[in-house]
């Protein structure tokens, strides 16, 4: 139903929180502000305000809408999940002209939208329970999140930094508020660096377990970690990982749809993903051994150091990788770096023939600097073993 006047949308937010109580506490603060609204409100319920608006005060709708499309973002991508078919026809004219605006600037907007299948920042309910996995950063690190109710009050977040190499690296726990806990997750899913997305806790658990289970001897775990490996490490009998997951998703979505190893090596030469390193007591000797050798045979000790370096064991690590890496891009609807990320797992789990060129554009960014510099002392000698202008 509409309001019988036109009103701002200051008190149109005002109704939308006495009608929505679940969302007061985050409307109010906003004071009418549709930016400030966004950052106090998670995904699910600035969709939900939004769809209030259009129904109930359609004009205040309207001005959202129209702020949201035009900041672009986080605000923009929001517009692209409202499923508009249940509205008024002045409302489906309002989204349908913001869709329009938004695909002038170069937006990818479906022709008819739906509501989203992944990539919602979680909600946090009253039984709080949260898990949120980030990416991979270039050595290979990343960080697992964990929440869960504090029996004291409040919730207690587990943060995990985990590599498939070095184990449980750190692991930090802390205690707070509701209010806290949300805005730290939304800090989370929203930093530019590797940004955190939900992923279901068991995975998230077998996530930890898998790299708990690769801790190095000369490394030992945080000694926390012993402490809470019953809360963060014990995932149900036969749970999958986030990576899995994808896999067997996009198995089932895309029959038949086979994933691009040449995108991959494309992510890793832009330095989009990877290129995680190998130990670096491995990674000293092909240094050593790439500055000994000789022009004429560099590109052969190359191929020899891929050899060396993706042994069976750091391969399957690496598949490992690629397949989580898979999952980050597939809950970010990037279903084409999904797909090459998964062929990139299954190339490592296959013969060193099948991976190779991957492994190479790996080592070769890895060694950027050292093989620069065997160039530039290459062409050094070439001009001072040349002909003088003086010669004959």
């Amino acid at each position: 139903m509409s309001s019988a006047k036109d009103i701002g949308l200051p008190e149109a937010l005002e109704r939308a929180a006495a009608a929505l109580p679940g969302d007061a506490d985050e409307i109010r603060p906003a004071n009418g502000d549709p930016f400030a609204l966004l950052s106090l409100l998670d995904a699910e319920a600035s969709q939900r305000v939004l769809e209030w608006l259009l129904v109930n005060e359609p004009l205040a709708g309207n001005e959202l809408v129209e702020a949201w499309a035009d900041a672009g973002g986080d605000a923009a991508a929001l517009l692209t999940r409202i499923d508009g078919s249940g509205f008024s026809k002045a409302a489906r004219k309002v989204l349908r002209r913001a869709h329009h605006r938004m695909r002038s600037r170069g937006e990818s907007i479906p022709e008819r939208v739906g509501q989203p299948i992944v990539a919602t920042l979680p909600k946090v309910v009253d039984e709080i329970a949260v898990s949120l996995v980030s990416g991979l950063d270039p050595r290979g690190t990343r960080m697992a999140y964990i929440v869960e109710s504090d029996p004291s009050g409040g919730a207690r977040l587990f943060a995990v930094a985990i590599d498939e190499d070095r184990g449980v690296r750190e692991l930090e726990v802390f205690s707070a508020g509701r209010s806290k806990l949300k805005a730290f997750i939304r800090d989370c899913t929203r930093r530019e660096e590797y940004p955190a997305v939900e992923a279901p806790i068991d995975a998230v658990r077998a996530l930890i377990a898998r790299s708990a289970a690769a801790q190095p001897a000369d490394r030992p775990a945080p000694r926390a970690f012993a402490e809470w490996r019953s809360h963060i490490a014990d995932p149900a009998e036969g749970a999958s990982t986030p990576g899995e997951l994808a896999r067997a998703a996009l198995a089932a979505d895309d029959a038949g749809e086979v994933g691009d190893v040449g995108r991959a090596v494309a992510l890793v030469r832009d330095q989009t993903i990877g290129p995680w390193p190998p130990p670096n007591e491995t990674l000293s000797e092909i240094v050593q051994r790439l500055s000994e050798v000789g022009e004429g045979v560099l590109d052969r000790a190359l191929d020899e150091a891929v050899d060396r370096v993706f042994e069976a064991g750091f391969a399957g690590r690496t598949a490992n990788r690629f397949e989580e890496t898979a999952y980050i891009f597939w809950c970010r609807e990037s279903l084409e770096d999904a797909r090459a990320c998964l062929a990139a797992a299954q190339a490592f789990r296959g013969t060193k023939l099948e991976f190779r060129e991957l492994g190479r554009a790996m080592l070769e960014v890895v060694l950027a600097p050292t093989l620069k510099s065997i160039e530039q002392q290459s062409q050094t000698t070439t001009s001072s073993d040349g002909p003088s202008l003086g010669s004959p």
